[in-house]
C-alpha cells in the first residue's frame, strides 16, 4: 500500500483482526485515523495490511476533511459506537490501589490507579452501550423504562468512584430523588 493511489481515502470500511469493524476518518503523514466500533480512535499504520477492506474509497489529496471527521465522531458518539477518552484526575497519577484484608495473615492486593480507573470507564461504556441497546430493542416502552432504572442505579452505585475523575462531565451519576 504504499503506493499513493493505494491509499484508502477517508469513509473506506475496513475489518481489523484485533479491534473489529472500523471506518477511516482521516490520513497522516504515516497512519490512517480509525474509528472502530468498538474501541474508539486508532492510529493505523498505511503500510499495514492484516486487515480486510470492506470498501475501499481512494484517497483525495485535494480535500479536507476535518468538519466530515467531527461530524462522523459526533453522530458515532450520539449512538455510543466510539469510546471517549476519560482523563484520570492528576491527584492519582501513578498511584496505587491497596485492598488490604482485615485478616493480618492474608496479603494485600496492589494494583495501579490507572488500570483500576480503565476499568471503572469500562464498565461505564459498556453500560452506556447495554443503554442503546435496551432502548433500539423490540421490548415494550414499560420493559425499556423498568430495565433503564436498574442501569440508573448503578450509575447511582458508581458515583462512589467520581473522586478519580478529572473532570465533573465524566462522573456517574445516578437517580435524582
Amino acid at each position: 500500500m504504499s503506493e499513493e493511489n493505494n491509499l484508502l481515502g477517508v469513509g473506506s470500511r475496513v475489518k481489523h483482526p484485533a479491534y473489529g469493524d472500523g471506518v477511516i476518518i482521516g490520513l497522516d503523514v504515516a497512519a490512517y485515523q480509525v474509528v472502530f466500533m468498538t474501541y474508539g480512535k486508532k492510529l493505523v499504520g498505511k503500510e499495514y495490511g492484516d486487515w480486510e477492506v470492506i470498501e475501499n474509497i481512494p484517497a483525495e489529496n485535494d480535500i479536507s476533511f476535518t468538519e466530515a471527521e467531527k461530524s462522523l465522531l459526533r453522530i458515532l458518539k450520539t449512538y455510543n459506537a466510539t469510546n471517549e477518552t476519560v482523563a484520570l484526575g492528576d491527584k492519582w497519577d501513578d498511584g496505587i490501589l491497596i485492598l488490604k484484608p482485615g485478616d493480618e495473615q492474608l496479603k494485600s492486593k496492589e494494583m495501579p490507579i490507572d488500570t483500576f480507573f480503565h476499568k471503572i470507564v469500562m464498565v461505564r461504556d459498556r453500560l452506556r452501550v447495554m443503554e442503546q441497546r435496551i432502548n433500539s430493542s423490540k421490548l415494550s416502552d414499560e420493559e425499556k423504562v423498568n430495565l433503564q432504572q436498574y442501569i440508573t442505579r448503578i450509575y447511582g452505585s458508581l458515583t462512589s468512584f467520581n473522586v478519580l475523575f478529572k473532570y465533573k462531565e465524566d462522573h456517574f451519576k445516578g437517580e435524582k430523588k
